[in-house]
């Protein structure tokens, strides 16, 4: 048995277990690379014979006739094909759940929960998924589901993939490593990474118990929002997005191969490690951002600007303009705007608000709103100002105060989403969530 992890600066022939965690800059970009010289074939995608006695294959992620600018696929060059698998078999889902989610009513109400606990049990990523909610079905290619991720163990001859859409990893608490099969992605609390659809990884632990967001993207993949009047930089800049070099395993041990399939865990063993892609070319691949990179955009004059200013990503609808879902950040940034209520304004809203606390403090809520909580605010709920920031900021002296030690997020979605059962239940839900607007005072003064 081979046992080999290797990069592109590797050697992989001696079966060390070297792993290179080199990146690519850009997003979106056409890659090539190659963890052991000479892998990629040149000048054609499918030679009859490919180098080193490799096996091609094709993993498209668009429909082949999609445009251009949209098409995303790799070529991959493996020591065996993805295909070489017995048949799959369903398993238990857990607490994960998918579109449509009908285990609960939509609900009006606003909900608030804090962070669930870390696991003390031993648990991998898949058996740590939670789903909170979501909108739309795998099935129309509609929608989002909302989910934490919790584990205290890497996961151990098995990997995971979704056929239903692409994932979005919002670490909150501890480091994870992606063992994908494009590469390896390691991350931590205020960096993300997308794992495309369809794509096998494993999730490891580096520094013990981990707590983290996920969103899982039904419909067009995420890609960066145009920039319109702000011109050709700013916000989230593609040089930024590093997507990794091409590294492999050969390893001939039991493999369990979990897959997420129209809403359901399907589950099947095969005889050997299937994260042995040694080169691949294309546009289809994982990749990472840091947040700290975000280049926001602010109001120099008055008034707070819309929350879409601060989009990282986008899944678009077929309506311009509108949105499947949105990553949007609030990052440490200077508030300088004159005559004016600096934090967000109280509003009632077409699309649907999920909002995480990464870190810090929430410049909205004062209390109540903390790391790796979150919050729920469908279609037209009022929301806004706690009443002690209310009464805080209007009273401010409005003096350049900048804010830090803070990242929220949000995940905003033109579809309302439905809590799930375990979501309405669990001791986390704040039952006082409304409290937040008590005591607001009637404001009038008679001319």
């Amino acid at each position: 048995m081979a046992d080999s992890m290797a990069g592109a600066a590797s050697d992989a022939a001696d079966g060390a277990q070297a792993l290179d965690r080199g990146y690519l800059s850009g997003f979106g970009n056409e890659f090539a690379t190659e963890a052991v010289a000479g892998a990629l074939p040149v000048g054609r995608n499918s030679p009859q014979r490919p180098p080193l006695g490799l096996y091609a294959e094709g993993v498209s992620g668009t429909a082949f006739t999609a445009p251009r600018g949209q098409n995303r696929r790799s070529w991959l060059y493996r020591i065996r094909p993805s295909a070489d698998h017995p048949a799959y078999r369903r398993r238990d889902d857990g607490l994960l759940r998918s579109g449509p989610f009908e285990e609960a009513e939509a609900t009006p109400n606003r909900l608030r929960w804090d962070a669930p606990p870390l696991p003390e049990a031993p648990q991998d990523f898949v058996d740590g998924l939670v789903t909170m909610g979501g909108s739309g079905s795998p099935a129309t290619g509609a929608g989002v589901g909302v989910h934490y991720y919790l584990a205290s163990r890497s996961m151990q001859n098995r990997v995971f993939s979704n056929a239903d859409g692409e994932l979005l990893f919002v670490p909150q608490h501890g480091r994870i490593r992606l063992v994908t099969e494009l590469g390896v992605i390691e991350i931590g609390p205020l960096e993300i990474a997308v794992v495309p659809r369809g794509l096998r990884f494993r999730v490891e632990l580096i520094d013990g118990a981990v707590r983290g967001y996920l969103l899982e993207n039904y419909s067009a993949f995420l890609r960066l929002p145009e920039l319109g009047p702000i011109g050709s930089n700013g916000l989230a800049n593609a040089r930024d997005f590093e997507t990794p070099i091409a590294a492999f395993e050969d390893v001939d041990e039991p493999t369990e191969v979990i897959q997420k399939f129209q809403g359901g865990l399907w589950t099947t063993t095969i005889d050997h490690s299937p994260l042995d892609v040694v080169a691949w070319h294309g546009n289809y691949a994982p990749c990472r951002y840091d947040l700290r990179r975000f280049n926001t955009i602010n109001s120099v004059s008055y008034d707070h600007p819309d929350p879409s200013i601060f989009t990282v990503l986008t899944s678009p609808s077929e309506i311009a303009g509108v949105a499947n879902v949105d990553l949007v950040i609030f990052p440490p940034r200077w508030q300088v705007a004159e005559e004016t209520f600096r934090p967000p304004w109280f509003h009632r809203n077409v699309m649907n608000e999920y909002m995480g606390l990464i870190t810090g403090a929430y410049d909205a809520k004062s209390d109540g709103f903390l790391p790796g909580g979150a919050s729920l605010h469908n279609c037209m709920a009022s929301h806004g100002p706690d009443a002690a920031t209310w009464a805080r900021a209007s009273e401010a002296e409005l003096v350049p105060q900048k804010l830090v030690d803070t990242m929220a997020f949000m995940f905003e979605t033109r579809w309302v989403m439905r809590p799930t059962r375990y979501a309405l239940e669990t001791p986390q839900l704040q039952a006082d969530y409304d409290g937040a607007w008590a005591g607001l005072p009637k404001r009038f003064r008679k001319p």
